[in-house]
Order: C-alpha cells, then sequence, then structure tokens
C-alpha cells in the first residue's frame, strides 16, 4: 500500500497556524491576567480602605483609666461649696444649688470612705452668713464642721455669646480648691485646678433648634461630671465629644 506524501508547504502552514494561535492564546491569558491583576489590587485598595476606617472608628471609641488628681477626700468628713457674682445669681438663680447638689452627691457616691455634709446644711449656712466670702477658708470649713472644703468659684456661667441672646453657647468655667483644715496652713489651697465646660459643640444653633433647658441641663451635666472627676478615679473618652 503506497502513502501519500504530505508536502512541506502545507506542513510549515500547519506549523505556523499553530504558532499563531498559541500567541492568540498567550495574549489572551496576558489580558485575563492584567484584568485580575486590577481587580486584585482595586479589592485591595478597598479593603485597606475599609480596614482604615475600622481602625479609625476603634481609635475614637478608646476609653482612658484615669486617677483622680486629688485623692484627700477619701476616709474625711468634706462639704462643697459654690461661689458666684451677684449677675449670675440673679440670671440663673438655681445654678448654685444644682452644683453643690450633684456634686456632693458623686463625691458620696465614688470616693472612697468620703463622708460629705448634705448640700441643704451647706446652702443653709450660706443664706444665713451673708458676709461669708470675707471669710478666711479655714474658718469656713470650721463653721460647717468639716476636715475638707472644696471650694468651686464660679467666674464664668452663661448660655449665649455676649451680646447675643439668639444664640447657644453654653460656657461653665471655674477655680476648684480644696481646703484641708489640719493642715499646716488651712487658709491655703492644698489643691487647684480650673474646669471649663462648653455646651453644645457646635457653633451657630439659634434658639429654634434647642430649648433653654435642654442647653442648660447639657452644660451643667458636662461641668458637675468634670468638676467631680478631679476626686475620684473614673473612665474617659479618650477623644471626648464635648
Amino acid at each position: 500500500m503506497m502513502m501519500t506524501p504530505i508536502s512541506t508547504s502545507r506542513i510549515e502552514s500547519d506549523s505556523s497556524q499553530h504558532r499563531s494561535w498559541k500567541r492568540r492564546a498567550a495574549t489572551l491569558r496576558a489580558v485575563i491576567a492584567l484584568a485580575l491583576l486590577g481587580s486584585i489590587v482595586g479589592s485591595t485598595g478597598c479593603i485597606a480602605g475599609a480596614v482604615g476606617a475600622i481602625g479609625q472608628q476603634i481609635e475614637r471609641g478608646k476609653k482612658l483609666d484615669v486617677p483622680a488628681q486629688y485623692e484627700g477626700l477619701e476616709g474625711q468628713t468634706s462639704a462643697v461649696i459654690v461661689n458666684a457674682d451677684y449677675a449670675t445669681l440673679v440670671e440663673h438663680p438655681a445654678v448654685v444649688a444644682n452644683i453643690t447638689a450633684n456634686v456632693s452627691a458623686r463625691i458620696k457616691l465614688y470616693v472612697k470612705d468620703a463622708s460629705v455634709l448634705p448640700p441643704g446644711q451647706v446652702l443653709d449656712w450660706q443664706y444665713r452668713t451673708p458676709q461669708w466670702r470675707a471669710l478666711p477658708h479655714g474658718e469656713i470649713a470650721k463653721e460647717l464642721g468639716v476636715a475638707r472644703l472644696v471650694f468651686i468659684d464660679l467666674y464664668e456661667y452663661r448660655l449665649n455669646p455676649v451680646g447675643n441672646s439668639y444664640i447657644w453657647d453654653g460656657v461653665a468655667a471655674a477655680n476648684i480648691g480644696v481646703v484641708e483644715a489640719d493642715g499646716l496652713s488651712p487658709d491655703e489651697f492644698a489643691f487647684t485646678a480650673n474646669v471649663v465646660a462648653k455646651f453644645p459643640n457646635k457653633e451657630g444653633i439659634g434658639k429654634e433648634s434647642a430649648r433653654r433647658e435642654a442647653i442648660e441641663r447639657g452644660l451643667l451635666t458636662l461641668f458637675i461630671q468634670k468638676s467631680s472627676w478631679l476626686f475620684y478615679r473614673h473612665i474617659e473618652d479618650k477623644y471626648p465629644e464635648y
């Protein structure tokens, strides 16, 4: 049986076509690989962005364990007394009683073995002793019968910017000192701190957007918290909103 010989030109043609198909296949694989690589890179960017956002959110939500700045109220009898100027007393007649009562309550609740004079007794003594501001600090502590006197000098308290009653911009600021009546210098402060609270934390909030009661409640809550935190270990936001 005789076999028909295959021409050399046909073999070369088939070989050429095969090489062309291989080149096309290689090109297609390269295109697909590049597309996949672009997809992976894009996905990696999205993942990195998501991880970064989550990380920022976790960081913003972190808490801090903060020690007391003054620990001398532990195991002692104490009283909280608040001083404010006449203009503040006229415009905000309840502010002194509110701060006195709430700071006293938090010290009694959170300071170990602290015995706090009831705020009603302090306010009654202030009312019955109109010249109390002229007394030495040690004498005030003696009159109240306590070893520690927490003196809150409220030098600024307002709900609006000066000269603009249409915008809410609350500020409560005080110098806070502690008198140690049994110390070497009972008329001097053994500890001092400055506390400033502001509420709300946004500018330009008008009277039509919030009620006076809500602004004052928010401001007092923040100021009382910051003031009482001086005296006991507590947890704070690492990045507080206010």
